[in-house]
């Protein structure tokens, strides 16, 4: 069966002056107009298409990939506003709607903003929404502490940042364990910091343990090498001059050095770290 808003693989049955007709053992005349037809094929050849509605409302596909997908949070563009709501540049002809219902607060030509697409089961109509909550879940939480994640930033807050976690649930990336610009939209990989009683997700973007020390400490050896081998930093330096330098905590920071000298790739002196 095909599913608007996701790709499908279709097998070609027959070719016509508008196009290759694709279907599947319950659909035979879905169209793959001539601009989307592949410059080789073969009649009983397999394809993978995006469907979606044309703007006549008819399903109908495409080899284009969009933004986003059914089911899925993507930060999108506004190319245009009527009476019927603001339509989201999702990379397809036909742009996406997101009725005002759907609006968290009104949308305004050109802005962007992170939006989830669904099937609205009235309309059958493929929709989009900046009402994230209701489309986030944390029960049950399908992460543990420590799991490396995909976040994608929606939201700044007087915490820090709302990020959306594996497409699914909630989190929350406190501006204390912010070492570098955070923006809406930006997708990062992060770490499952904390999970509280509530199931409310912390979130860190530097994992934890040992793991971290390897990267932080390769930063601080290639700064070392760009900088002829002394940087003018060490341990009572404040957090302030070592997030400017590396983008990252004091006690990260430390740590690092930590490595590096008893590695004996590095010497710490009164004015700073010297290179090896």
């Amino acid at each position: 069966m095909i599913e608007l808003g996701n790709y499908n693989t279709l097998k070609i049955l027959r070719s016509t002056s508008v196009g290759l007709f694709l279907g599947d053992e319950d659909v035979d005349d879905l169209l793959l107009p001539n601009k989307y037809v592949p410059d080789d094929y073969e009649i009983g050849e397999e394809l993978e298409v995006f469907c979606y509605l044309d703007h006549e409302e008819r399903p109908v596909a495409t080899t284009i990939k969009p933004f986003i997908k059914r089911n899925e949070f993507g930060f999108l563009r506004v190319a245009e506003v009527n009476d019927y709501g603001a339509f989201l540049d999702w990379g397809l002809e036909k742009h996406l709607l997101v009725p005002y219902r759907e609006q968290r607060t009104k949308l305004i030509a050109g802005s962007w903003h992170v939006v989830y697409c669904y099937l609205d089961e009235k309309s059958f109509r493929l929709v989009g929404s900046t009402r994230l909550n209701k489309f986030l879940h944390n029960d049950p939480v399908e992460v543990r502490v420590n799991e490396e994640v995909n976040l994608l930033v929606y939201r700044r807050s007087d915490l820090g940042w709302d990020v959306i976690v594996n497409n699914k649930h909630r989190g929350l990336l406190f501006k204390s364990d912010v070492f570098k610009p955070v923006t809406e939209g930006d997708q990062l990989i992060g770490y499952i910091k904390n999970i509280r009683p509530d199931k409310k997700l912390d979130i860190t973007l530097q994992p934890a343990g040992a793991k971290a020390l390897e990267p932080a400490a390769r930063i601080i050896y290639e700064k070392l090498l760009a900088q002829e081998g002394f940087i003018g930093l060490h341990d009572k330096s404040s957090p302030e001059e070592i997030k400017v330098w590396f983008q990252m905590s004091k006690k990260t920071f430390k740590k690092a050095i930590g490595t590096l000298y008893r590695d004996r790739k590095i010497d710490l002196k009164t004015d700073g770290i010297y290179l090896v």
